[in-house]
């Protein structure tokens, strides 16, 4: 009935929010040292200060009480990812969690679905008494975290490549100066802010740890995932081969670099039409259809009712989703 159907809309929206809130909550909690890489682990922790040990004998217990909760969600955590330890998928998992700059193992990752996904399901089916809302709300809360780790992804993506290009600049002239490769690198990582910067210090930490300067970049460029930083990759290890002025090779993939952040920049702004045509086309549907219930119910009902109005809403529906693909595809331009 309608007012059944705007309350699972409503609960599906609440559900939403709430899932979302928990991902982040899960996720400041488990940050291992305020977005550094997974590598820090191998490295020795640096000793505290008298005043910082002065203040961990101070904490109160509410301090003590917040790194209870902390370790009760870990632990939480951690129970419900034991099925899927040392399976092949959670490494790839793991893969994408460090481009988002997530640091949560994959089966821990894969235990917060789970959780979300039980309580979807279990919310739909106890408290609003529907099979289907239960499974409905079961695929968002399975759904939110992977939206959420492609979202950071983008923007972290989005960001780096915006520093790429005064990073090479940086090192150029480091090059020019005197310095090393590694010494160049060392100097990015110590002067620019991240997310570059993190990834190039993981870079010089897989250095330090003995690994090839070849497989450090080639792992820095498969962690990242950014086609310019491929770029600089693929000529840095051409130049250690048959040899070369790096810092001009460095300073022609910037200019490169630069002349290809303009041109994004520029379509961005010749497809803000289409894009803005394509949230209207799907939004503007789903919120005149509630500004409609909230009016006049009686006007709107018969759309759920009569089954020629359930075939119109289902018809409704996949065109708005044919619509809002096909306009994606139309102003994805690829560079």
């Amino acid at each position: 009935m309608p007012g059944q159907v705007f309350a699972i809309i409503i609960s599906v929206l609440v559900f939403a929010c709430v899932g979302f809130a928990t991902f982040g909550i899960a996720k400041l909690v488990s940050e291992r040292g305020a977005g550094l890489r997974r590598l820090e682990r191998f490295s020795k922790p640096e000793p505290k200060s008298r005043y910082e040990v002065a203040g961990l004998l101070g904490a109160d217990d509410g301090g003590k009480r917040k790194h209870s909760v902390n370790e009760l969600i870990r632990s939480i955590l951690t129970a419900f990812g034991k099925a899927f330890e040392d399976k092949q998928y959670t490494s790839k998992i793991e893969r994408e969690l460090a481009k988002a700059d997530i640091p949560l193992r994959g089966s821990e990752f894969m235990g917060l679905n789970l959780i979300l996904v039980l309580v979807g399901a279990a919310y739909g089916w106890l408290v609003l008494g529907h099979v289907a809302a239960g499974l409905i709300l079961a695929f968002i809360g399975g759904l939110l975290p992977n939206v959420f780790v492609k979202t950071r992804q983008g923007a972290r993506l989005a960001k780096f490549d915006a520093q790429i290009a005064d990073g090479l600049v940086i090192m150029s002239n480091s090059l020019r100066a005197g310095y090393s490769f590694l010494q160049a690198m060392d100097m990015v990582a110590r002067e620019m802010s991240p997310p570059i910067s993190e990834e190039f210090t993981s870079a010089m930490k897989e250095m330090s740890l003995g690994s090839p300067t070849e497989t450090a970049l080639v792992t820095l460029s498969d962690r990242v995932g950014s086609e310019d930083l491929e770029l600089v990759v693929t000529a840095v290890l051409i130049q250690r081969q048959i040899g070369g002025n790096l810092a001009e090779v460095l300073d022609n993939i910037a200019e490169t670099i630069r002349e290809r952040v303009k041109l994004r920049q520029e379509i961005k702004t010749l497809t803000a039409q289409g894009r803005m045509s394509g949230l209207i086309i799907g939004v503007l549907p789903a919120a005149l259809g509630v500004f409609l219930y909230a009016v006049n119910p009686e006007y709107i009902s018969l759309l759920f009712t009569h089954p020629t109005g359930r075939l119109m809403v289902g018809l409704a529906v996949f065109g708005e989703l044919i619509g809002i693909l096909a306009i994606r595809k139309i102003v994805a331009i690829e560079i």
